[in-house]
């Protein structure tokens, strides 16, 4: 046999020994990642979905706010670090102006239009917060219109009119004498006082059964986040 015929059948052996290592690989691989499916969708099954809480302060320690629950249970609220606390204050419909940025709670109306069940005005650093309009669960049937007024606010029998315009489309909203209007300012932990409102979107609860958020509404002077 040839030198020639012993080096062709070498390097031959030698690909077909590469390929199958290869094979064997991409095999291992794919079981290992097959294997880590079902721990990947346990991990995201066990997420506990986020808690809305209302209800009154009673004691602040440190990034630890003792509260009464809506419902008269009490819970320890954990703010995670660099928590932002949002000062809730009373306003009035005359605050609102042209290109105001604000957010209500509402029913929809047979005529389209959106009956307000509160209004929120927020401060310049907010703007674009949530904006747009989509379903509200916290209010039955509600939904929530987060944009800028645009024009001037029209005075009728069920109360006044402002149009919220948003990226996509706009809201006619219709506001009742007695639905509370409150402006939204950027607050501090001053503000978390005992007998104060309060009121968290979206808290995670712990295991221990505490809770954590990283946003909390507070009411300044009596005022009670929606």
């Amino acid at each position: 046999m040839g030198a020639g015929t012993i080096h062709h059948r070498l390097s031959r052996s030698h690909e077909v020994g590469a390929y199958q290592m290869q094979q064997i690989t991409r095999r291992r691989l794919c079981t290992a990642a097959l294997g880590l499916l079902p721990v990947t969708s346990a991990t995201w099954a066990q997420q506990p979905p986020p808690v809305r809480l209302r209800g009154t302060i009673e004691v602040v320690d440190g990034d630890v706010v003792t509260v009464k629950a809506a419902g008269g249970t009490d819970a320890k609220v954990m703010l995670a670090e660099k928590a932002v606390i949002i000062a809730v204050v009373k306003a009035t419909l005359a605050e609102i102006k042209e290109g105001t940025f604000l957010g209500s709670a509402a029913i929809p109306q047979a005529d389209g239009t959106q009956k307000a069940v509160e209004v929120h005005i927020f401060p310049e650093e907010m703007r674009g917060t949530g904006e747009g309009h989509r379903p509200y669960p916290p209010v039955a049937n509600g939904t929530m219109t987060n944009g800028s007024a645009s024009g001037a606010t029209v005075s009728g029998i069920e109360g006044s009119t402002i149009t919220v315009k948003y990226t996509g489309g706009e809201k006619k909203i219709i506001v009742p004498p007695n639905a509370p209007i409150l402006r939204y300012e950027i607050g501090g932990k001053a503000d978390l006082k005992p007998g104060a409102h309060f009121t968290v979107l979206a808290a995670t609860k712990k295991p221990d059964g505490t809770f954590e958020t990283s946003r909390i509404n507070v009411g300044r002077d009596g005022a009670v986040p929606q």
